[in-house]
């Protein structure tokens, strides 16, 4: 069997920036096995795969190791591919996904995503958990992910986490923020127990941090910056129970795999 397969760096404006993300159109859905093994073989930090539903998707995603609940470059990702290469008239995409309807739309040259609010609540850490990540935090808060805050950008830009250790959170990995030098804030995030030690860029993070941010600086429209080795630029916006991220998407790869 072939499959169409497009790599597209997500929250980029440039090649090699941003998070890479495969995409894998589908008529029907494969075995799940098979997604998995794709999402392996990939070895990104997720594949998408999408089928039809009336004019809508209905949108999966796998790591290397994991099917996820909820991922936001890669469905950025998926909105691109839709409205660059399969459907190029339609400025919106809605995604049926595991975490609700999620809808990218375009913005010029942008693509903009609305995920569902994780506000973060003060939380204790792991003592062990909290050592692993070699600097100690000014907060520790946390949603679905672990959200730790630190003074300043150069604080995070140092980090070096035991990941084996990280590995054995008992939440959805290791966000850590600081308040930006020129943007609102940035952030790393660390998922080694999804296959992904570090994630380049990370929409989902985004669901904690943008209420976070938003209230502390009292302001709905932030810009963000994920200080990975790639690096990724978001124009984030609270909107309440939702968060709008947004950004560039540049298509790297098209081409066909045989399973």
């Amino acid at each position: 069997m072939e499959l169409p397969l497009y790599q597209v760096d997500a929250f980029a404006s440039r090649l090699f920036a941003g998070n890479p993300a495969a995409v894998c159109p589908l008529s029907q859905w494969l075995p799940d096995a098979t997604m998995q093994a794709i999402g392996a073989e990939n070895n990104l930090s997720e594949t998408a795969f999408f089928v039809p539903r009336n004019g809508d998707y209905d949108l999966r995603w796998f790591t290397p190791t994991i099917e996820t609940d909820i991922c936001g470059h890669a469905t950025l990702a998926s909105g691109f591919v839709v409205m660059t290469r399969l459907a190029p008239q339609r400025k919106e995409v809605r995604f049926h996904t595991k975490s609700g309807l999620l809808v990218v739309t375009r913005r010029g040259d942008d693509f903009a995503l609305e995920l569902p609010a994780q506000p973060p609540v003060p939380v204790t850490m792991p003592a062990r958990i909290l050592d692993a990540l070699g600097r100690k935090p000014a907060q520790v808060l946390a949603a679905k992910k672990y959200l730790v805050v630190y003074e300043s950008e150069a604080e995070v830009a140092a980090l070096q986490p035991d990941l084996a250790v990280v590995k054995d959170a008992d939440r959805d990995g290791v966000i850590a923020t600081a308040p930006g030098r020129d943007c609102d804030f940035v952030s790393r995030y660390f998922a080694p127990h999804a296959g992904i030690p570090e994630d380049p860029v990370t929409g989902s993070a985004h669901c904690t941090l943008v209420p976070y941010w938003s209230k502390r600086l009292g302001k709905k429209a932030l810009q963000a910056r994920q200080i990975s080795q790639r690096g990724g630029e978001l124009a984030c916006e609270d909107r309440g129970d939702r968060v709008s991220v947004a950004g560039k998407a540049v298509l790297y790869l098209e081409g066909r795999i045989h399973v």
